[in-house]
């Protein structure tokens, strides 16, 4: 796709979503079914069923998906559909890798220490990129895509999530 099919896909959303903001207003969401034997919990992706279940390091045995893994696989596909969408807006040619690595301490999670934090402590994103862009193009470009990535803005910004059990 160049930048021309991309604008000329995208106009007619911001047309719209200029002129009816409610229109841009959408609620994602996700579903899953918990496991009847075993610790886990069945995923619809919308291309495929993820199982997932406990880390190794919380008695897993590595055979299921991780959901701390799971965080991070979909800040790796946000970053590099935004980066490849700025890319093409910028009439940039990149090419290359995009990675994630978070540090967790799983004290917190098993209740071993309640001081120890549950969840991510730290997060780096990282692009090792191909590209003959100037050090101010690849500079900007990191910089768009860093404010137009939904689940990075997401993680860095925090969001209040509501908790809730119907039975």
């Amino acid at each position: 796709m160049d930048r021309a099919e991309l604008q000329a896909l995208q106009a007619p959303l911001k047309d719209r979503y200029r002129a009816d903001p409610d229109a841009a207003l959408v609620t994602l969401r996700a579903e899953g079914t918990l496991g009847e034997t075993q610790v886990a919990c069945s995923v619809a992706t919308g291309r495929a069923l993820v199982e997932a279940g406990l880390h190794p390091a919380t008695g897993g045995s590595g055979a299921l998906a991780c959901s701390g893994d799971m965080l991070l696989e979909a800040l790796v596909a946000c970053a590099g559909v935004t980066l490849r969408s700025v890319a093409t807006s910028m009439e940039l040619p990149v090419s290359g890798t995009v990675r994630a690595e978070g540090d967790l301490d799983f004290r917190g999670t098993l209740g071993v220490d309640r001081e120890a934090a549950v969840g991510f402590t730290a997060i780096r994103l990282s692009f090792d990129l191909e590209t003959d862009a100037d050090e101010e193009q690849v500079e900007k470009l990191l910089e768009r895509t860093r404010r137009y990535c939904v689940v990075l803005q997401t993680l860095a910004g925090g969001v209040p999530v509501d908790v809730q059990a119907t039975r």
